[in-house]
């Protein structure tokens, strides 16, 4: 019998879409914080963030672990006010 092959959370997701969640979530400052590579840092932009990436395993590893991360643990948005809750307008 064949033993089942593991499930790789980031199968299917082009290193392209997961810059761009990451810039999306956090922002160029935040992920530039979070994960200190130059090309988030001095004059960000997704193609150069790419060819950068695409170049250099370590720095890859370290975004796609906070973009597991950060799939894993949505952000919440608050709900809106029932109609009955909203204040009254003036």
């Amino acid at each position: 019998m064949t033993e089942p092959r593991p499930v790789d959370p980031l199968h299917g997701v082009t290193l392209k879409a997961m810059v761009e969640h990451l810039v999306e979530r956090y922002g160029w400052d935040g992920l530039g914080d979070r994960i200190e590579i130059r090309c988030f840092t001095h004059d960000p932009s997704v193609n150069s963030s790419l060819k950068f990436l695409r170049k250099t395993p370590w720095a890859r590893a370290k975004v796609e672990s906070l973009y597991l991360h950060s799939a894993a643990h949505p952000r919440k948005t608050p709900k809106p006010p029932a109609a009955d809750e909203r204040p009254p307008a003036e």
